[in-house]
């Protein structure tokens, strides 16, 4: 399992004389350029009409669960933001190390970034500024030199985390990782997981992946059955050439040089669809403030059919529907009568299950005949070996775990 955005090697340019310098959070002496540096080069708010959805709500009571390398709590931009999370791997890096939280905090930025300094005006703003998250720690930050180890011991720790962060508030599940390497396959436990929350009423968001240029294989959590995929574009709408094109994607979300605050108390421009997922889950957590009870099935629903820059048929496997709008999406929920939560329909049945026994037919045939008692012993010997075959399946891929 790995996550999606990239650092570019360079801060901000705002920043770079700020970098050699004393850096404090402190309103009195922070230069006025820094500010307007950085509220410059968030060009996703505006793409994300902001402005706009804010006049209806900022993500009051809202709870997005990060679920990632961890969330810097005492990050300038975040403070106040952050519930008390769970480490579900337990070793690794530590708060004040170069490789903690990095990938986590940058998320959270993008989600619920509250800037810092006299009235916030300094630091990131999150699409969902009032919004809290709840982090949650499944995997390592790529410089964490236990990375190997956490792949090979800690298999079973996003599912984990999934069903802690349903069982714990979260209104909205952020999934800016995955597995699109060669060997990516769908997971039982983690496909379940995601039908928990998904049934509980939990909003879940995921990257659609990094393999543009790679083959474009499928993801894992994005291509899960309900879930809200999101590819990512650049300022002009394109797709970024490093986001995944496939079959499951819903919506699109800025993604490319995009500001992400860092542990380090520095600013950058990374890309990813790590990133763009962030900026839906934003999106969700605005509409679950206003309109909490609309279940997932139907948020997602209304983030596509309220996308703009939609392509040519309707939707791509580049973009989904388009570029996703909450201010659009806020306006038209209020129309909608919400609907309970439902569970999802799998998307690969034929990779677990045959169709299973006619038994509408096996009854014309004739209970208790003969040609009856054959059907269900047939009925009955395929399904002890579909039995046996899955055991020896799932023992087979037990090696084979993304993390």
């Amino acid at each position: 399992m790995s996550v999606f955005p990239h650092r570019s090697a360079r801060l901000l340019p705002t920043l770079l004389l700020l970098a050699a310098t004393a850096f404090t959070v402190t309103a009195a002496q922070a230069p006025a350029a820094r500010a307007d540096g950085i509220r410059d080069s968030e060009w996703a708010l505006e793409a994300l009409h902001a402005g706009t959805a804010w006049r209806t709500t900022r993500g009051e009571g809202v709870t997005v669960a990060v679920i990632d390398t961890g969330v810097d709590s005492s990050h300038p931009d975040l403070q106040g933001q952050v519930l008390k999370g769970k480490d579900m791997v337990g070793f690794g890096a530590r708060a004040g190390d170069g490789s903690w939280a990095r990938h986590g905090t940058s998320m959270a930025g993008i989600i619920a970034g509250r800037g810092h300094g006299f009235g916030g005006q300094d630091g990131i703003t999150g699409i969902a500024p009032r919004a809290k998250i709840l982090p949650v720690r499944v995997i390592l930050d790529d410089g964490d030199p236990q990375r190997r180890r956490a792949r090979a011991t800690r298999g079973s720790a996003l599912p984990q985390g999934i069903r802690w962060a349903t069982d714990h508030g979260a209104d909205v599940i952020n999934l800016s990782l995955g597995d699109d390497s060669k060997s990516s396959h769908p997971e039982r436990e983690e496909d379940r997981a995601i039908q928990y929350a998904l049934g509980k009423g939990v909003v879940v968001v995921a990257s659609a992946g990094n393999g543009g240029k790679e083959g474009d294989r499928a993801s894992y959590p994005a291509a899960y059955p309900g879930v809200i995929p999101v590819t990512a574009v650049d300022r002009l709408g394109n797709r970024g050439d490093f986001s995944t094109r496939r079959w499951y994607t819903s919506v699109a979300a800025p993604g490319v040089d995009v500001v992400i605050a860092d542990p380090d108390r520095h600013y950058y421009e990374g890309w990813g669809t790590s990133a763009a997922a962030a900026y839906v889950s934003g999106s969700v957590a605005l509409i679950r403030s206003a309109y909490p009870e609309l279940g997932p099935a139907q948020i997602k629903r209304l983030l596509e059919a309220t996308a703009r820059n939609t392509p040519r048929g309707g939707r791509s496997d580049a973009v989904g529907t388009g570029l996703v709008d909450p201010a659009a999406a806020l306006e038209r929920a209020r129309v909608l009568t919400p609907q309970p939560p439902v569970p999802s329909v799998s998307a690969y049945p034929h990779r677990y299950f045959g169709a299973g026994p006619d038994t509408a037919r096996a009854d014309a045939s004739g209970a208790g005949g003969m040609p009856g008692l054959l059907v269900k012993l047939c009925a009955a010997a395929g399904l002890a070996l579909c039995v046996a075959a899955g055991v020896l399946h799932l023992r087979g891929r037990r090696g084979r775990r993304a993390f």
